[in-house]
């Protein structure tokens, strides 16, 4: 299966289960691995036959920007959820990282896989 992938997505939200957590929204990452068919747009070069991942990465920034998840695995199965929607998307590989959420660790985080049922 073919892959596309958008790594080192920057965005902030309102994450985590403390109540200082959740008074300002906080810095996360997230790499997602997209798998899909490319041999068409491969073939034609047309823009109409690819899965158009600006228009996607922009809708997984709004719909990160507005959750309010007490879990990282709510807010992947979320964006997971979303990118599956898209007819063109037969599985989706998602990593989400709180950076600076563990002392003395750069950074902590889920990757889940999820796949058209």
């Amino acid at each position: 299966m073919d892959r596309i992938f958008i790594s080192d997505l920057q965005a902030r939200c309102i994450i985590g289960v403390w109540e200082e957590e959740r008074r300002e929204k906080q810095d996360v990452i997230i790499n997602i691995v997209l798998s899909t068919d490319l041999r068409k747009p491969g073939r034609t070069d047309r823009f109409e036959d690819a899965l158009d991942y600006r228009d996607l990465k922009k809708k997984i920034l709004h719909l990160i920007e507005n959750s309010k998840y007490f879990l990282v695995e709510a807010l992947a199965e979320a964006i997971a959820a979303f990118c599956l929607e898209n007819e063109k998307v037969i599985g989706a590989r998602v990593r989400v990282e709180k950076p600076g959420a563990l002392r003395f660790a750069r950074s902590v985080g889920v990757e889940i896989e999820r796949e058209r049922s």
